[in-house]
């Protein structure tokens, strides 16, 4: 598999050594929806992330899940749920791989419900709205 990245001096990094390189939410002007950028490092295999917003007193008010990133710069528009949106939030970001089933040389069928999460980051920064 082919990755390209815009920078041609980035250098891929195996799955052990993927990070996140800068994580920020910024709410839109309606108050009803927050923009997350998530930038992480160059990576020769394509990483999966979780991103959830919490508000104040813990709840999840938005979150998605990105499955075998193709960009190393990713910008997500999350839609709040609730009717209070003001107030202190946390943004968090988690990047993970899928634990590889092993090959027993038959052919098998994966159930991706049971496979183990490798996480190799994690961040989280607070923001207001």
């Amino acid at each position: 598999m082919d990755i390209f990245f815009q920078d041609p001096g980035a250098i891929p990094l195996p799955p052990d050594d993927v990070k996140i390189v800068e994580l920020r939410a910024e709410p839109w002007p309606d108050n009803r929806r927050v923009k997350v950028y998530l930038e992480i490092t160059p990576f020769l295999k394509r990483p999966n992330s979780e991103i959830s917003l919490r508000d104040a007193q813990g709840s999840q008010v938005a979150s998605v899940s990105i499955i075998e990133s193709i960009e190393a710069k990713m910008e997500i528009t999350l839609h709040l749920r609730g009717v209070d949106t003001h107030g202190d939030f946390t943004v968090s970001a988690i990047i993970y791989y899928l634990e590889e089933p092993i090959s027993t040389g038959e052919e098998i069928e994966v159930d991706l419900t049971k496979q183990k999460r490798m996480v190799v980051d994690q961040a989280e920064t607070k923001f207001q709205i």
